[in-house]
């Protein structure tokens, strides 16, 4: 949360959910309100974070993105995205990487 804010973002909301699923971050970037899938690991062995972004997993959180808006009418923007955050946790060191658009 505070990496987004210092990057630019203003939360919305945090692990929203519905029957549908779950939105872990709904913030704003200017005119743009992001959709954030965060995947966190604690260690190498389970694979790189992104990994965990399949298509399905990306096809539910398209899903999930009007019902936020039915569930949220006060809220516009100009644009809608989708990133997604993965932070990786090994011993003392902490790495966090953002991509934004996944499609």
């Amino acid at each position: 949360m505070e990496w987004l804010e210092r990057h630019g973002f203003s939360i919305i909301d945090r692990n929203w959910r519905c029957a549908r699923g779950e939105v872990d971050i709904v913030a704003r970037e200017d005119d743009t309100i992001v959709f954030i899938e965060v995947k966190t690991r604690t260690g190498q062995s389970a694979g790189h974070p992104f990994e965990a972004v399949t298509p399905l997993k990306l096809a539910r959180i398209r899903q999930l993105v009007p019902a936020w808006f039915h569930a949220h009418r006060d809220q516009t923007a100009r644009a809608i995205r989708i990133d997604c955050i993965a932070v990786t946790m090994v011993e003392d060191h902490v790495a966090v990487e953002h991509v934004e658009a996944l499609g």
